[in-house]
């Protein structure tokens, strides 16, 4: 929706522009301190990499392909994040029932999302493909990095650091590169306003906050729970159809979610 009204790189800066400076101004009245100094800028340099690839990707390849294509394509990330955290020194290796449990999860999300996000195959799928896996790299990279760096910081406020961060550095390409003009109206501004509370402020603070305190393994399943809300989302406000193959869906991704977390915890 908010893509109706904003183009990608405006879209990105203003959203994370508005929830890191909301964020940022709660936290000066609560007076909770802020990261300084190179925990500062590591942290804001992961948000650009987390967020500003991350979900750029996300908001240009939405343009070419539906969103349900969207969220199967995403769902490859935890082998992204999982498989780079084991190539980097001291990482955590691969288990086979890790692994396992991730491809149950993906068959889950496949069950889930192909019947009605395939439409067609053309050059536009294979290149939002291309972009999200690019995506789903940077957002794991970023995060493995954000959980190696030291830091004082409540994960909270390093969250509306990265945002502010990322907002202010699409500045430059959203000013430079023009997309559709803009189209305000209460629909994609009312998406974008859910993007910046749910999205962001609760969403992705809840994201860094889970990252600082779960095994990688299992903070990478959260994209398989993704499309099972929207799901119920949209079966609650909109009555879209529920039937046997959603149930079926949701309970393989449950299986998936489950096995990985089980076995994640006999390593760690």
């Amino acid at each position: 929706m908010a893509l109706e009204s904003f183009p990608p790189f405006l879209l990105v800066s203003m959203r994370y522009l508005l929830s890191g400076a909301i964020m940022l101004a709660g936290a000066a009245l609560m007076r909770i301190k802020l990261p300084k100094g190179r925990e500062l800028f590591q942290t804001a340099l992961n948000g650009v990499i987390i967020l500003g690839i991350g979900n750029g990707c996300l908001a240009f390849a939405e343009q070419w392909i539906p969103s349900g294509l969207a969220a199967l394509f995403i769902s490859t990330s935890p082998f992204w994040m999982v498989g780079l955290e084991a190539l980097i020194p001291g990482g955590e290796s691969l288990h086979a029932p890790t692994i396992a449990g991730m491809l149950i999860g993906f068959a889950g999300v496949a069950i889930l999302v192909v019947p009605t996000g395939a439409g067609g195959i053309g050059t536009s799928v294979l290149a939002g493909f291309l972009v999200l896996q690019f995506g789903c790299a940077g957002w794991s990279l970023g995060s493995i990095a954000q959980r190696r760096t030291p830091t004082v910081a409540h994960p909270m406020i390093s969250g509306a650091v990265q945002q502010l961060a990322t907002g202010l550095v699409f500045i430059v390409p959203a000013l430079l590169i023009k997309g559709h003009p803009v189209y305000w109206s209460a629909r994609g501004t009312g998406a974008l306003l859910y993007l910046v509370i749910f999205g962001s402020i609760v969403g992705y603070s809840s994201y860094i906050y889970a990252l600082s305190n779960l095994p990688v393994a299992i903070v990478s399943i959260y994209n398989y729970i993704n499309p099972v809300v929207a799901v119920f989302l949209g079966w609650l406000f909109y009555r879209e159809p529920f039937g046997l193959r959603e149930a079926v869906a949701m309970a393989v991704i449950f299986v998936g979610v489950a096995t990985v977390k089980r076995y994640s915890r006999e390593v760690h």
